[in-house]
């Protein structure tokens, strides 16, 4: 039976923080030629290469950012045991890994878990963005606690998960002042030919939106449309369209980054869930996230 030597993956896993040879040199106190026979062997017994050329610095291959990412979780694994035996017990901070989808709206994932750093035990929170599918993945894996998302995982998932319905709330149309007060007058039908930042197509809510313009006649005229809403923000900023932030979090938005508010609607709904392993919801972390999402949605 192989096994894998932890010493090999320490050496590809300083190298990779530190972006090359010399610096993990200095750092683990040994020379470069030892470093690059070391992480050699580790590549013989993967069977991959884990590093190619990018200028002076040495970049990650595919194979090297997955087993990179082993070896993150693998080491700060190793670092709470020599912490925990350091400590009383009890004071080591519950760890808890948060996997988001990236068409869920930062603020409001922010507001969804913002609860757990609240509670008595202490929290260290791992949070990790992606595509839902690879999310999923992850979880049914064991390595995500629980996966935010603006919708339910599909029942024809090979793996099984269970989805948890936090809330749903309506939608608040925003964008920078002066085109905020433009589009502000004549609500919603203002909106028509008005230059629009949306949603990836894929998303729910670009669906729900379309509906609602459809119902509303309206054809806004669409800049851009993105996957990434912390992007969709920042084009937002500079004047390119209105956008749809929920409503729960508009007073954010407008406080934080200077947007107006256009106009509200609560016939277009984005939704909220939760998707865990376990059918019965037990980290303490997790149980603070439904719970306070709940009380926040109903209230």
């Amino acid at each position: 039976m192989e096994f894998l030597n932890y010493h090999h993956l320490r050496y590809f896993w300083v190298v990779a923080k530190e972006g090359g040879l010399r610096k993990a040199a200095e750092k683990l106190h040994v020379s470069q030629p030892t470093i690059s026979a070391q992480i050699a062997a580790l590549e013989g017994v993967l069977e991959e290469k884990l590093f190619r050329r990018g200028g002076r610095a040495l970049a990650l291959t595919e194979a090297g950012q997955r087993v990179f990412s082993y070896a993150e979780a693998i080491f700060s694994l190793g670092q709470e045991l020599l912490d925990a035996t350091r400590q009383q017990p009890g004071a080591r901070p519950v760890r808890v890994h948060i996997g988001i989808t990236d068409s869920l709206p930062k603020l409001m994932s922010y507001e969804i878990i913002k609860p757990i750093f609240k509670l008595e035990q202490p929290i260290q929170a791992v949070c990790l963005e992606g595509k839902a599918a690879d999310l999923l993945g992850q979880l049914a894996a064991h390595r995500l606690d629980i996966v935010l998302a603006d919708e339910p995982a599909p029942s024809s998932l090979p793996i099984k998960v269970f989805n948890h319905f936090l809330g749903e709330c309506g939608v608040a149309f925003c964008a920078e002042p002066k085109l905020a007060a433009t589009l502000k007058r004549k609500f919603p039908k203002s909106l028509n030919d008005a230059p629009a930042l949306l949603p990836a197509g894929s998303t729910v809510l670009r669906q729900s939106l379309e509906k609602w313009f459809q119902a509303e006649e309206i054809r806004p005229r669409l800049v851009a449309e993105f996957d990434d809403a912390a992007l969709m923000k920042v084009a937002a900023v500079d004047g390119l369209g209105f956008f749809a932030v929920p409503t729960l979090v508009v007073k954010e938005a407008v406080t934080r980054y200077g947007f107006q508010i256009i106009g509200r609607t609560e016939e277009c709904r984005q939704r909220f869930h939760a998707i865990s392993a376990e059918r019965k919801l037990t980290h303490p972390a997790v149980l603070a996230i439904t719970s306070q999402a709940r009380a926040v949605f109903s209230g």
